[in-house]
């Protein structure tokens, strides 16, 4: 699994993006349990991710950060990016982020995609 570590800091919410190639639903399980094996990703706050698969069937969750993982989706339909899994974890700072939030979800799925070289857009 590839990971970015201290993406971006927002008012004491700190958040790590990582993904990697899947082709299954079993496959993405196996993916998040391996994450929350490191004990730092298993005590985040919340840890939202989404996949397009190369037929068309998008999954996402959004593991009570209501509306991320549709970011996350939206970001990689966008990119043209199938069978292919991100996660975006997030530990909360005590301070609301509200719309932010998702400004910083794009922010992790952006460098993600950057450092793999990979295009924003399709």
């Amino acid at each position: 699994m590839h990971q970015l570590l201290n993406v971006v800091t927002d008012r004491g919410s700190k958040y790590a993006v990582s993904g990697q190639p899947v082709a299954s639903r079993a496959e993405i399980d196996a993916a998040l349990k391996s994450l929350k094996r490191d004990k730092k990703f298993a005590k985040a706050t919340h840890n939202t991710w989404a996949v397009v698969f190369a037929d068309g069937t998008p999954l996402k969750g959004d593991d009570g950060e209501s509306g991320a993982g549709l970011v996350i989706l939206r970001m990689l339909e966008r990119a043209g990016l199938t069978d292919h899994l991100i996660i975006v974890t997030r530990w909360y700072g005590g301070k609301h982020l509200g719309g932010d939030r998702f400004r910083r979800v794009q922010d992790c799925v952006a460098a993600y995609l950057e450092d793999r070289g990979l295009p924003l857009s399709g």
